[in-house]
């Protein structure tokens, strides 16, 4: 076991969807609640919030520059020095209690983005794709909370959790997804599957919500990592650095009472740790 430390004191509402940027060589994420995306340079230890107008989900950056952003209820792109944007499609428009949840670019540049149902966490949510031509595709139906999405380096697998049936998947990943199966179950851990990564081994790394910890699922499928916590309520994880030996994770304060604040006055916050393994750089969404 191991233990991450606080790096950045951010005290967002609901942190989530991190990845490093090796463009400008710092950590982005969003506050999910607290609408606003959020950047950290681990060489200043300085960080800088962005307010957005509504909630972003998950987003990343584009190979032509600017971002691509999974707001609430549609999928845009965003150029962040000017506010201007310029959207892609609507997400489920037809159904008013979902909303988009986790999301990350595929090997092959194109943007994978899982729905929620937060009113009645009803499996009535989705998982598509947007092609660099901007085509739409739906790879999942009946999600009830999108999590864990992530890429084997060859990008030949996906993983992928519906967060309320504790378990992460593996698939074929192609044309469509297939060869469904349980890479690990997580009904005897303390936690969720939420957020996750992958890193240069093989190895799957997961923020266990409500878990207090994140774990490392090598491919066998067994948990051989574990980092430990001061908060309850770790979110998503993802290796930086210019090195891509620093797991990276964000934590969220939602639903959290004032008598558990106080007794984890961190919650919300940026953490880091050296855990021995190292990441794979992300793909920037290929338009």
């Amino acid at each position: 076991m191991t233990d991450a430390k606080l790096i950045f004191d951010c005290g967002n509402q609901h942190g989530e969807g991190i990845f490093w940027n090796a463009v400008d060589g710092l950590v982005w994420w969003t506050d999910i609640e607290g609408r606003a995306l959020w950047s950290f340079d681990s060489e200043t230890s300085q960080g800088q919030s962005y307010p957005m107008k509504d909630r972003v989900c998950c987003f990343a950056p584009r190979q032509s520059g600017g971002l691509i952003v999974a707001f609430a209820d549609r999928v845009s792109f965003l150029d962040l020095s000017t506010g201007d944007e310029k959207k892609i499609c609507d997400f489920e428009p037809e159904n008013p209690e979902t909303r988009t949840n986790d999301g990350r670019i595929d090997r092959q540049g194109r943007f994978v983005v899982g729905g929620m149902n937060e009113v009645s966490g009803k499996s009535n949510s989705s998982v598509i794709r947007i092609a660099e031509n901007l085509d739409v595709e739906t790879l999942l139906e009946g999600v009830s909370c999108a999590n864990s999405t992530c890429f084997a380096a060859d990008g030949k697998t996906m993983f992928f959790a519906d967060t309320p049936d504790r378990e992460i998947l593996a698939f074929d990943y192609g044309a469509e997804l297939s060869g469904r199966r349980v890479l690990a179950s997580f009904s005897d851990e303390p936690g969720l599957p939420d957020g996750s990564c992958v890193d240069a081994d093989g190895g799957v790394w997961n923020a266990e919500w409500e878990g207090r910890r994140v774990v490392r699922v090598n491919p066998q499928g067994d948990i051989d990592t574990v980092i430990d916590l001061p908060v309850w309520k770790p979110t998503c994880c993802a290796f930086g650095g210019p090195d891509l030996d620093t797991l990276y994770i964000t934590t969220s304060r939602l639903m959290s009472d004032e008598a558990t604040l106080a007794r984890e006055p961190q919650s919300g916050g940026l953490f880091a740790v050296k855990p021995g393994f190292k990441g794979l750089q992300d793909t920037p969404f290929c338009g």
